[in-house]
């Protein structure tokens, strides 16, 4: 028999492992939690996001399946995981990494949710253990740590691809673990999973609404073919390694995928949290610094004659955009419309993204007047693990010559550099965006249970599923 590449091997031997994980990461975990169903839930509410929710036709729903948070639907897991994700990310409000690869490792929490509530449901109805959140978190743990190591040092956007593969590749490999599978199923989930290949970055170029669904599809492959490693699916061995047909031959032009540090806890325990702002991870210290500037530009937005923006190279590269910006999804991913309504109302929420807030002239004029430029100790100092600093500085100069103080700042609070003050914003937020939709008994419930750990982790997934059905 072949023997597996290595990378496949690691992550089966990390998946499989029935090692612990600290306090610390298990904390981080349910912020994580909390956060992401938050961000889920505040999304029912907007239905551009809700036209592709529900089962694929009217009669395939699945009473007794897995629940979608924020409405009343019971799917197959598959179809479950993929509207889950689909919430989750709608916003570009969830949690972010940076690397050479950047991207949102919450959204593997729509195959891990789907699949424990359709398992727990499943044995509390035969009277077997139940799933529990802890087993979510640990599931999220490793989920986080795949994703995230992988991308530390292996970029694919630069060669023209997109990060959702390896929410399907993580995806694959814990919900593989999830369900009950050995090794040798985690490892032919995930060489299906490289086998899929990576998707064309056009859909963030070319901005469209794929952007706010591509994590959905990928965390639903992922557990469609966990599901088919387990009903004894063939995996394939050497699915990076192939001479000329592999992935590291066809994708990376020969490189070697690798990973630069062993499969850990790292990835949970230095995630960024996007508060107080729902916008691209990249620009979350340029709308504060922003906000900061307010005051000091509302009273003369007419008498402004530059905005300056000083940023990393990979800003540059994905959110720096001017001309015509299409929808809410092109908007929140360009950096000159972040700051400018930041600047113009104090504040940047994600209505601020819809047609009827960008119709506001005061937003393009000043777009015209933005110089955006790479300061090249932010790229280092955001290359840097040490750091990991997303810093950005804004100032705004005006046609008398007079000019704003330059606000820089390195860290955004959702960053571990500022997490005691990020994570009281992450409850905020959390407790706003379930009262969005949620009634305010069952709020309270929830952020209560997230109070208390203990139960949390011990409460069974269907009975937690059921405080967030409506």
């Amino acid at each position: 028999m072949t023997t597996p590449d290595e990378l496949l091997t690691h992550i089966a031997s990390y998946v499989c492992s029935k090692n612990g994980f600290s306090e610390k990461a298990l904390e981080s975990a349910r912020y994580c939690l909390m956060d992401t169903l938050g961000c889920g839930i505040l999304a029912s509410r907007n239905p551009e996001c809700m036209r592709l929710v529900g089962p694929l036709v009217p009669v395939a729903g699945l009473p007794g399946g897995a629940r979608v948070p924020g409405t009343g639907y019971e799917l197959d897991p598959v179809q479950a995981a993929f509207c889950i994700g689909t919430m989750n990310r709608w916003l570009d409000f969830n949690d972010a990494w940076a690397g050479a690869e950047w991207g949102h490792p919450s959204d593997n929490l729509g195959g891990i949710l789907a699949v424990a509530d359709y398992l727990s449901r499943t044995a509390a109805n035969s009277g077997n253990r139940t799933l529990t959140i802890r087993d979510v978190l640990l599931a999220l743990i490793k989920a986080y740590e795949i994703q995230g190591v992988i991308a530390l040092k292996n970029s694919f956007n630069r060669l023209g691809f997109d990060h959702v593969a390896l929410i399907r590749i993580a995806t694959s490999a814990v919900v593989t673990d999830i369900l009950g599978g050995s090794s040798t199923q985690v490892v032919n989930a995930v060489s299906n999973a490289f086998l899929d290949g990576l998707t064309l970055r056009t859909y963030r170029a070319n901005t469209g609404t794929r952007k706010n669904w591509a994590a959905g599809d990928a965390t639903s492959r992922g557990v469609r073919l966990a599901l088919m490693s387990l009903a004894g699916e063939m995996g394939y061995p050497s699915a990076l390694s192939e001479p000329g047909w592999g992935f590291q031959d066809v994708f990376l032009g020969g490189v070697p995928l690798s990973i630069e540090r062993p499969f850990g806890e790292f990835v949970v325990n230095n995630i960024v949290f996007k508060v107080p702002f729902p916008a691209e991870g990249h620009a979350l210290t340029a709308c504060e610094a922003a906000v900061r500037l307010h005051p000091k530009v509302q009273e003369r937005l007419e008498d402004v004659s530059r905005v300056v923006i000083e940023t990393q190279e990979s800003a540059m590269r994905i959110i720096d955009k001017t001309g015509t910006l299409k929808n809410p999804a092109d908007r929140d991913h360009c950096l000159q419309y972040m700051v400018a309504v930041a600047l113009i109302k104090g504040d940047l929420r994600y209505e601020y993204y819809e047609d009827d807030a960008a119709r506001d002239p005061r937003i393009d004029v000043l777009r015209e007047k933005m110089e955006v430029s790479e300061n090249s100790q932010f790229t280092r100092d955001y290359q840097d693990e040490g750091k990991r600093s997303v810093a950005n500085a804004v100032q705004v100069y005006f046609d008398n010559g007079e000019r704003t103080e330059r606000v820089e700042i390195e860290y955004p609070p959702g960053h571990p550099r500022r997490r005691s003050e990020g994570t009281a914003l992450v409850l905020e937020k959390f407790d706003r965006n379930v009262g969005s939709t949620l009634p305010p008994r069952t709020c309270g419930r929830l952020v209560d249970l997230f109070s208390r750990p203990d139960q949390l982790d011990d409460m069974p997934v269907s009975e937690f599923m059921g405080f967030l059905v409506v």
